[in-house]
């Protein structure tokens, strides 16, 4: 038998930790001196404590664990249980990394006031196009990230398994939810019949008589200044926004920060 601080040293917890087990019957010592009171354990009841630990770190309170553990749980279960855990963790860590993206850009966005580069923005006519599209839902414009992409990886798999051979342009734009949020559409060109099955639609996206249009060199996470880029030129030109601006992605290389993509906001004059 191993004393306390022996059996907390091998198990990698603290003494104190062990303690608290004993008084919440989490892990009781298998034998306690009458006399003295000191706590003993067996090395068998290391096994007892790696699961403890494991489905803490799994995000389980003590009386989940405790639950858990007198249910028997075994090693495929706890491994199935990580994988599940492991996967909401880097959906949690992907939507923090992509919501410190669009604080950067905002800063950005505040380091260029007073000097919006709008000498780029070219109004033009945008002539229809087909595309192949899937559509999301996200609560804001910084959850477009974690939504979008997703919907782009599906949208290549569901062509693939329809035989449509995607084209080389992507094309993205929104639109504002009945109830609040923004509705995601992820499109891209395609050559292929209309068609609207379990979700995936094919249509023909109507042209923009006037569009204020400015090409964007950078990840897509980054596009703010240049849709603030194009609300002063809108307003300085004496037009008006009638939508959101279409994402045209023009170059998307391995290396996002070399993206490249074409904003066209749809426009009248004021």
């Amino acid at each position: 038998m191993f004393t306390i601080g022996d059996f907390a040293r091998h198990g990698r917890v603290s003494v104190r930790m062990l303690r608290h087990y004993d008084a919440t019957g989490l892990l009781r010592p298998a034998h306690v001196d009458p006399a003295t009171g000191y706590r003993h354990y067996t090395a068998g009841q290391l096994a007892r404590l790696n699961r403890i630990i494991a489905l803490k770190g799994l995000g389980f309170t003590l009386q989940q664990v405790r639950e858990i553990l007198d249910e028997k749980v075994t090693t495929e279960e706890l491994r199935a249980m990580l994988r599940l855990r492991q996967a909401e963790l880097e959906e949690a860590m992907a939507a923090s990394a992509a919501r410190l993206t669009q604080v950067e850009a905002r800063l950005r966005s505040i380091e260029s006031e007073g000097r919006m580069p709008t000498n780029d923005v070219v109004l033009k006519h945008v002539p229809s196009v087909r595309v192949a599209e899937l559509t999301g839902f996200t609560p804001d414009f910084d959850s477009i990230g974690p939504v979008i992409g997703p919907l782009y990886e599906e949208l290549g798999q569901r062509l693939a398994a329809a035989g449509i051979t995607p084209g080389a342009t992507g094309v993205s734009y929104y639109e504002d939810a009945p109830d609040g949020g923004i509705v995601v559409h992820a499109g891209i060109e395609v050559a292929a019949a209309p068609r609207d099955e379990d979700g995936l639609r094919v249509l023909d996206l109507p042209p923009v008589e006037q569009a204020a249009t400015i090409v964007h060199r950078g990840a897509p996470d980054t596009v703010l200044t240049s849709v603030q880029a194009l609300a002063h030129w809108i307003e300085a030109n004496g037009y008006r926004s009638i939508g959101y601006p279409r994402e045209v992605s023009l170059e998307c290389p391995p290396n996002r920060d070399e993206w490249v993509t074409e904003l066209q906001e749809p426009v009248v004059k004021a």
